[in-house]
């Protein structure tokens, strides 16, 4: 967590019409080890199972070879010669659009048939210079790729979308020829100058909801739009467990006190030691948003007290089964999750001292001791949503 920035890595899409599965296909991963993330968003020809596989294959292609900093003519020839090609329009059976992003140098973009990326500055657009390359193999020949680098700054923001949103609206009055880009990026400098810091999801939702209203509410195509949002990352400490010996309750008191953030903590022994140590009071509540946990408390300067390992359990379930269209209720679990997916930089914190109480083998099954139900939960907020993590045992 050295950089001055995060990068928030936000999407949105729909299916063309009444389709169960999307035809674009969006990936994205961080590479801890060097400090990179990559993201993808693929546009497979036509709608539904075809146009999904071909736009899978194609999006993790390009992941796979963007992380292994593979040439950019290199990665567009090795797609391009394994997808196959419409024998009428003799074109590739899907476009891609995928982003490199070295937290430590620059950001490098490679488009092949995408709409052109949008590059913004605050609520200016950002001048890149882009490059043209023209494929010179015999099965590619002639075929045009776009890329072009440069160093990101805060506040600045990635936006690539499928063509579900520039042909948005076509053969409508309003957009006779679709929304286009230039609507497009007009429309993006507009919300920008209007919440200068709204986030990558709800910029990409916004986005997809204004080509869904040039459809009439029914989508012509898959639409799809992903926002990558440098921007100063927001923190967040969840303390879960008693530490190990008595003297380090002042030390865990402490961090919490002292953390920048939001701050969750997680378990009835947590509560009251920090309760304790900083002189503070418990206010127990009665409201049962969910049938399966008890309540959550509050305390001066914490923004969410909980239940231990109950209540990560299920945090570490809704993790698991959340997709953009998962509704989180108002539950303690639902309620850690939002917090969590809200923040950038997330510390962990678990007290390694043993609870007898876990040990019951009369519990049930599926009731982990703490230090693994967090680990996964760790894993889960690394992994599938991006965040960054730190871990810390106490």
């Amino acid at each position: 967590m050295e950089n001055s920035f995060y990068v928030e890595v936000g999407y949105q899409q729909k299916n063309h019409g009444k389709e169960r599965i999307c035809g674009d296909v969006f990936l994205s991963r961080r590479i801890k080890e060097e400090n990179r993330i990559v993201a993808v968003l693929s546009d497979g020809m036509g709608h539904g199972v075809k146009a999904n596989i071909l736009a899978t294959l194609t999006a993790s292609m390009a992941l796979n070879f963007t992380r292994e900093h593979k040439d950019v003519t290199r990665i567009a020839e090795i797609i391009m010669n394994t997808l196959p090609v419409c024998s009428v329009r003799k074109i590739s059976y899907s476009t891609f659009t995928a982003v490199d992003i070295d937290m430590n140098a620059r950001t490098s973009i490679l488009e092949y048939d995408n709409p052109g990326t949008f590059l913004m500055r605050g609520s200016s657009p950002l001048e890149a210079e882009w490059n043209c390359l023209i494929l010179s193999s015999e099965q590619n020949k002639g075929k045009e790729i776009k890329s072009c680098h440069f160093r990101p700054r805060k506040e600045d923001r990635i936006i690539f979308c499928s063509d579900g949103i520039t042909q948005s609206g076509m053969g409508s009055r309003k957009y006779p020829f679709g929304w286009g880009w230039d609507n497009v990026q007009d429309f993006v400098r507009e919300i920008i100058d209007q919440q200068p810091h709204i986030s990558a999801q709800k910029l990409a939702s916004r986005i997809l909801n204004a080509a869904f209203r040039n459809d009439n509410y029914n989508a012509q195509d898959d639409t799809s739009c992903a926002v990558l949002y440098f921007r100063e990352p927001r923190k967040l400490l969840l303390c879960s467990g008693p530490p190990f010996e008595d003297e380090n309750d002042a030390r865990l008191a402490s961090i919490v006190n002292d953390f920048p953030g939001k701050k969750i903590l997680s378990g009835g022994t947590t509560g009251d030691i920090v309760a304790r140590e900083l002189d503070l009071k418990i206010t127990d509540t009665f409201e049962f948003h969910d049938p399966d946990l008890p309540p959550m408390s509050y305390m001066e300067g914490v923004d969410l007290v909980t239940e231990g390992i109950l209540t990560l359990s299920k945090v570490s379930k809704i993790l698991n089964e959340y997709t953009h269209n998962y509704a989180l209720g108002k539950g303690p679990a639902d309620q850690i999750v939002k917090l969590l997916l809200e923040s950038d930089e997330i510390r962990i914190v678990i007290g390694t001292k043993i609870n007898i109480a876990h040990q019951d083998p009369n519990l049930p099954v599926e009731l982990e001791i703490r230090r693994t139900v967090l680990k996964r939960i760790g894993r889960k907020l690394e992994e599938k949503f991006l965040k960054e993590v730190i871990t810390e045992y106490i």
